[in-house]
């Protein structure tokens, strides 16, 4: 799905729209469904050049020059420890704003903007943890959503 047909919907289908619902955008990584709060996301971008970077981990692909702003790229399939693939029309940067710090992460694809109620959001069991990983949700059509801990992204980046 490309970043211009992002639609809106809630996993919650209950009318009512609860005090405690927060917006995230979902993505994939690695056949995972992955959400980050939309309160980080400043835009999605596609097709943008990559300048690389010597002596930095794998997964920081390097650097972007978004509108006279650098910002450090990381491919989130490599930064969860998956194999690296070959990017696709889908393939996408989704650029995030962690505590005034701007970073760019590499998606598979960029599925939807839902609206979630956190207290459906359920912690990691500890024999899954994954330090990236803040919670889970179950949504409407029967698949698991991870959300991504972007706190813990930047200090690990």
């Amino acid at each position: 799905m490309s970043a211009a047909t992002v639609e809106n919907t809630a996993v919650n289908e209950n009318p009512e729209v609860s005090v405690s619902t927060e917006r995230f955008l979902t993505f994939s990584s690695n056949g995972l469904n992955i959400g980050v709060s939309t309160n980080y996301v400043i835009e999605i971008i596609t097709n943008h050049i990559i300048t690389v970077l010597p002596l930095v981990p794998d997964y920081v692909k390097g650097i972007i020059n978004l509108r006279g702003q650098i910002i450090p790229i990381i491919d989130i399939r490599l930064r969860m420890g998956n194999p690296s693939i070959d990017y696709t029309n889908s393939t996408c940067i989704i650029v995030l704003n962690i505590n005034s710090v701007q970073i760019g992460i590499i998606v598979d694809d960029v599925q939807q903007v839902m609206d979630i109620d956190q207290s459906q959001i359920s912690p990691v069991p500890v024999e899954n943890r994954q330090e990236l990983i803040s919670g889970m949700v179950s949504s409407s059509d029967r698949s698991v959503i991870l959300f991504l801990d972007c706190e813990q992204l930047l200090q690990t980046y």
